[in-house]
């Protein structure tokens, strides 16, 4: 932390007057062994790149800018302050870099925090707006905060003084390994962090609990010891209840929409791939919110949890529907997360490149982004009560009356929809009993210690799965947040990564990430109900992408993707060759459509292979091809209807 005098609009700070009024003088602090004063100076101009190359004395470890004036700028700027405004200057300190958001034609005086909360509705609402308080001293000059960098057209100096008193409780690379140091201590850098990156108070909550989780050195695993096995749930099939249409006006359908698909080489939002002809995810999704609105001859609430990633490739792609809301009545963002270095748990730095810094919380952070963006008090205020969550790239996932009507009646403040694990689900996340509370909770496999793993994937044993569809009661999320003063406790898991994940090498970092479907142990009295394959079809990989694209799974009316009768409920296995990992390889492997996998219970393409049209899979099917060049499966029918494996080498 930098203390100090202010400074002038000139690279030397000097006492005396302008044509702006006085310049206060500087008092330089003296540093350890009589050498002190000013450490810095640097004059930015207009045309100036913003990332001036300060330096620091041996022996200091971390520096924030404190000191910043403007010969028209009666202010003191801290970290905390710099969140609140509008111009986005980066420091780099001793290899650390400082994001700090500063406007130029306003006057400041701390103690005002009126200013942040222009500033988050400008983020939110994409609207700025005048704040009308007095000019001069303690008040602004008709500033309108924006998001975005804004001109200014006089030279900045930043002066720097390092201030003793700091020198030895405010390291941001001091050790914070569990036990090391308090919490207190540990926290305040991912503080001053979050907070100069314009985070709200909720997503620092959400970030502050789960690192006061990583400090304590409390085990994030769910040993076999505390937990056992869901025996029987409720079925949909077999639920007795009349739907209520009435309940849909105080319901919102919610979609996690953030995810950029990358790991099947795309670079936007993965709902915009197409699914079935020339619709998208995110078309049918549209057509299914229409459909629904015309057979209950009612509105429907639906709403889209975005990434800074994703928001604007969707709302282009989602504006040609007018019966969707817009706005923010139609989207919030989710928060971002700082990554933890591994060695010493504090923040992690990378100056190439900042936003490796950050990474995304899990998709947990809905609750947290709800709060935050002001998005659940606004639905509460508008009377809405139930919320139906699910993925975007779930199409089973619709509204269902019969379920809402079932959650409503039951009373329950939550409720997950689950499905029976087979084989092909034994590495995912399974429901169990809390042998401590008896109520129900969630176990990832980045929760299950190493030598419990057989038990986990025993289908047997734990037989129902998240299918990441939700039903949430909002009151009842809202005093959840109340409770526990702004967060909402939820299961922490450690992903352990690198900061660039590209670059192997780069430091080892930690990223604390959280699971939506996890809060069914936040929420007492909290219910799970089965539901058929059907509710189930999400897409994760090529493999999912092929078997959705093909004769296996059937359009509905109301624009739903559903399993064919034929199918019984159970989609077939695919396994691509890994060169096929990403969708226009994919596609090449199929040019002229995917193959008939409406009888196909198993598919395995082994080396490079071109699919011919006409190509029919039944049973088991192997297809290998050993060489390096690319060989054509002919049209034709290939497998057995006894299910028996049938190999073919090209």
């Amino acid at each position: 932390t930098w203390a100090g005098g202010a400074g002038c609009a000139s690279s030397a700070a000097k006492n005396g007057t302008s044509e702006d009024g006085p310049t206060p003088q500087v008092i330089p602090q003296a540093s350890e062994g009589g050498s002190g004063g000013i450490l810095a100076t640097q004059q930015l101009m207009p045309e100036d790149n913003v990332e001036p190359p300060f330096s620091a004395p041996a022996g200091w470890p971390s520096f924030g800018c404190k000191a910043l004036k403007h010969a028209t700028l009666r202010a003191i700027f801290t970290h905390r302050l710099a969140r609140q405004m509008g111009h986005r200057v980066s420091i780099t300190v001793a290899k650390k870099v400082f994001r700090m958001e500063v406007p130029l034609d306003a006057a400041w005086k701390g103690g005002q925090s009126q200013p942040h909360r222009w500033l988050n509705e400008a983020r939110r609402t994409g609207r700025s707006r005048t704040p009308r308080t007095p000019t001069g001293a303690g008040g602004f000059n008709s500033h309108k905060p924006t998001c975005s960098s804004e001109s200014f057209s006089k030279p900045i100096t930043y002066l720097m003084v390092p201030d003793p008193k700091k020198r030895k409780t405010d390291s941001m690379g001091a050790n914070c390994t569990a036990g090391n140091r308090k919490f207190d201590d540990c926290w305040s850098a991912f503080q001053t962090k979050m907070e100069a990156e314009g985070l709200n108070e909720a997503a620092i909550a959400a970030f502050k609990y789960n690192y006061s989780v990583l400090v304590s050195g409390e085990s994030t695993t769910i040993p076999e010891s505390a937990i056992g096995p869901v025996d029987s749930l409720p079925a949909l099939d077999s639920l007795n209840v009349t739907p209520d249409p009435s309940l849909l006006k105080s319901t919102v359908v919610l979609k996690l929409n953030g995810g950029l698909g990358t790991g099947m080489g795309l670079d936007k939002a993965k709902s915009l791939l197409k699914v079935t002809g020339d619709n998208s995810f995110l078309d049918l999704i549209a057509k299914q919110v229409e459909s629904m609105k015309k057979e209950h001859k009612t509105d429907l609430a639906f709403m889209l949890m975005n990434s800074f990633s994703t928001s604007k490739d969707t709302l282009e792609a989602l504006s040609k529907y007018s019966g969707l809301p817009q706005g923010s009545d139609l989207e919030f963002v989710q928060n971002k997360a700082p990554k933890v270095t591994a060695s010493d748990l504090s923040p992690a730095t990378w100056p190439a490149d900042p936003s490796h810094e950050w990474c995304p919380p899990g998709h947990g952070d809905l609750y947290p982004a709800m709060l935050g963006s002001g998005t659940l008090d606004k639905l509460l205020e508008k009377g809405f009560k139930y919320m139906f969550v699910s993925n975007s790239d779930n199409l089973g996932a619709t509204l269902d009356l019969k379920l809402l009507t079932y959650f409503a009646t039951s009373k329950a403040p939550f409720m997950m929809e689950v499905a029976t694990r087979m084989d092909a689900d034994k590495k995912g996340g399974h429901l169990a009993k809390d042998l401590k509370t008896g109520g129900l909770l969630l176990r990832e496999s980045a929760q299950c210690p190493e030598e419990d793993e057989k038990a986990f994937q025993d289908v047997t044993r734990y037989k129902f799965f998240n299918t990441n569809n939700l039903w949430v009661d909002l009151v009842a999320l809202k005093s959840i947040f109340e409770k526990h003063g702004g967060s909402i406790p939820l299961p922490v898991m450690k992903n352990a990564k690198t900061v660039d994940p590209r670059d192997k090498k780069s430091t080892p970092v930690l990223q604390l990430e959280t699971a939506m479907g996890a809060a069914i142990s936040c929420f007492e009295g909290a219910i799970a109900v089965v539901i058929p394959r059907e509710r189930f079809a999400p897409v994760k990989t090529t493999n999912d992408l092929l078997a959705l694209r093909s004769d296996a799974y059937q359009l509905t009316k109301d624009s739903r993707i559903m399993l064919a009768p034929q199918r019984n409920g159970v989609p077939p296995t695919i396994k691509l060759d890994g060169r096929y990992k990403f969708v226009d390889a994919m596609e090449q492997l199929c040019p002229n459509g995917p193959p008939s996998l409406i009888k196909c219970k198993s598919l395995e393409i082994e080396g490079e292979v071109i699919l011919s049209k006409g190509v029919i899979f039944q049973g088991a099917v192997v297809i290998k091809n050993s060489t390096s060049e690319a060989k054509t499966l002919p049209a034709g029918t290939y497998g057995s209807t006894d299910f028996k494996k049938m190999t073919y080498e090209l």
